[in-house]
Parts: structure tokens; sequence; C-alpha cells
């Protein structure tokens, strides 16, 4: 039995779209450093962009690799020179270390980008030893 090749691919399906957007972000990494357990102002961070590409780039999905991990978009076209921002807030009730991943999918040159949260909680309740609860004793009877 003769075996066909495959089609071979047309320029247009191999070749990267030279108008494409382009991200170059910021920094893709941001470590949150040692944050206190509960504290919700240290929950929030943002990673920056700007569209280096010639057309407007459109963010179609961002999602964080767990529950933990909440990422907020931009809904609306970033045009070419234009800045925008990914905001990602953590559950900052978990104690411990933690590293996680934001997954960006868009119309760019490169259409999945992951970026990462890196850091570590702290509780500061933890390794107390709770008060002792004091019993008071009765006071000793003596004989008149």
């Amino acid at each position: 039995m003769a075996q066909t090749a495959p089609p071979a691919a047309t320029p247009e399906q191999t070749a990267p779209d030279p108008n494409a957007p382009e991200f170059k972000w910021d920094n893709t990494t941001i470590d949150y450093g040692t944050v206190t357990k509960a504290d919700e102002g240290n929950s929030k961070r943002e990673f920056k962009f700007t569209n280096t590409g010639k057309s407007p780039l459109i963010i179609s999905s961002c999602r964080g690799s767990c529950g933990c991990t909440v990422p907020t978009c931009p809904t609306e076209p970033i045009l070419p020179g234009g800045k925008g921002s990914i905001s990602v807030h953590y559950d900052i009730n978990r104690v411990g270390p933690f590293t996680k991943t934001v997954t960006v999918t868009s119309n760019a040159k490169n259409p999945n980008e992951t970026l990462k949260i890196t850091g570590t909680v702290n509780d500061p309740d933890a390794g107390k030893t709770p008060a002792p609860t004091t019993t008071p004793t009765p006071a000793a009877v003596t004989p008149h």
C-alpha cells in the first residue's frame, strides 16, 4: 500500500504574523516576600505590560493555577503601544510558602503566557501557646 505525504504547509500557516500584538512584561514573576496571614492589604499584586506589536492585543482569559489565586484581566483591547495590567489576588489565609501561576491566553504572537507569584504567609499566632487558664484553689480552712 502506497503512503502519501501530508500536504505541505502553506506560508500562511507557518509564518508568524509580523503585525501580531506582543506582550512586553515589566516582570513575569512577582515575589510577595513574607506576608502576614489575613493581611488583605498584602493580598494583591499587578503584572504590568505593554503591547509592543502592531495590532490590538485581546486577552481572552486569565486563569489561576488554583482557587487561591484569582487574576483579573483587562476586558478591552490594548492598542499598539498601550499599557495594561493583570491584577492577582492570593488567598493570604493559607499559611506557608507558595508558588502559583497565572496563565494568560490572548491573540499575541505567543498566545499562552505563564506568570508566577511566590512568597510565604506567616501566622503570627503560630507557635504561641495559649495563656494558661487558672482555676482558683479553695482557701485553706484553719480550725479556730
